[in-house]
């Protein structure tokens, strides 16, 4: 992977604490770990009202959602792609699974990298994968939310 040619844009509302070099700093820790270049990685944290309009515009998904992802460039190792996260279902996800914020604006971001890798969650036995591995990176990449780099 080559860090100087790498494009991550980071869109976070002042009010959310979770620093955009953390965020940058958690997706190159993931491009190391999981083996994928970046072309251009857009994360953006946006409110219940702006995802659930971009859920139903691009998805036809008339439901609130806590992260979209967009892979423009159809290649699961050199990414190209989009992360929108709504901060809110966040906090509410936080809330309900007894973390923090920043721990689950981490699983979230970890979620949204392996949806541009292929990884699938529709179906169950997919879904499980996919679980699995988000869970096992999130104890692996803890430590830089605890730190906060």
């Amino acid at each position: 992977m080559n860090i100087s040619k790498t494009k991550i844009a980071i869109l976070i509302p002042k009010k959310i604490e979770f620093k955009k070099s953390l965020i940058r700093n958690i997706i190159l820790e993931l491009a190391k770990e999981l083996q994928f270049s970046i072309a251009s990685i857009n994360v953006s944290f946006v409110d219940k009202k702006e995802i659930l309009e971009l859920n139903s515009k691009y998805l036809n998904h008339h439901t609130s959602t806590d992260i979209l992802t967009f892979n423009y460039s159809g290649s699961n190792t050199f990414l190209d792609g989009e992360i929108i996260i709504s901060y809110e279902d966040a906090v509410e996800n936080a809330l309900r699974f007894h973390i923090t914020g920043h721990e689950e604006y981490l699983r979230l971001i970890i979620h949204g990298l392996l949806h541009l890798l292929g990884y699938d969650d529709h179906e169950k036995s997919d879904k499980l994968k996919m679980k699995r591995k988000e869970t096992s990176l999130v104890k692996k990449l803890n430590y830089l939310v605890l730190n906060k780099i």
